[in-house]
């Protein structure tokens, strides 16, 4: 790959990734229930998803989506499915105050599913990969050298942006010290999951 190659596809992931959809939305609640470190889990499972399309568009295989149409709306039903019961979870979860809550303690496997998922089940990211980036990089061409580059850059433009958003929810999260302010956090962050995942099962 040409370094015009690089940064074309690197500001391409830039704008894919500040745009406003599920997987930044499901960053920020998790961060503003749960804080800075369980949203990683998130932003794990986010790039996974990422880079698995990116594989299955180098490796020519934009029609396996296509032609697997039933089976991607089933894992939108589910994916949606999830967000909603994370989002009530949030909502009704016991209010703990910032600074008596224990971040490690979320870095659990279901925040990547919650992730990878989201990323699945996303109809962008699906036309990004399988659609929009074949039109602008010759993907049949890339070696294995340009497609650890391609995946590399991948990781890094929209992991760097996800933990960026997590960072700053985080921060906002520590403003909210007693239990009633908490509470209400939990239910607007559980709010904006269940409203991600009921605005995926409208698209299904």
């Amino acid at each position: 790959m040409s370094l015009l190659s690089i940064f074309s596809l690197a500001m391409a992931l830039f704008v894919l990734g500040v745009t406003p959809g599920p997987g930044m939305f499901a960053t920020i609640s998790r961060s503003l229930a749960s804080g800075f470190v369980p949203s990683l889990g998130v932003v794990a499972g986010i790039v996974t998803g990422d880079i698995i399309f990116l594989v299955f568009a180098i490796l020519g295989l934009s029609f396996i989506s296509q032609a697997l149409g039933n089976f991607f709306v089933v894992v939108k039903i589910i994916g949606a499915a999830y967000l909603i019961f994370l989002g009530v979870k949030i909502c009704m979860s016991k209010p703990v105050p910032a600074q008596h809550s224990n971040d490690k303690k979320g870095m659990k496997y279901g925040n990547y599913l919650t992730g990878l998922v989201i990323t699945l089940s996303n109809p962008k990211v699906i036309l990004f990969y399988c659609g929009f980036l074949p039109t602008f990089m010759d993907l049949s061409s890339l070696s294995s050298v340009d497609i650890c580059i391609a995946a590399t850059t991948v990781a890094v433009v929209l992991s760097s942006i996800l933990v960026f958003y997590a960072y700053l929810a985080n921060r906002a999260r520590e403003f909210f010290s007693s239990t009633r302010s908490v509470r209400r956090l939990n239910r607007t962050a559980g709010g904006v999951m269940i409203a991600a995942g009921v605005a995926i099962a409208a698209n299904s």
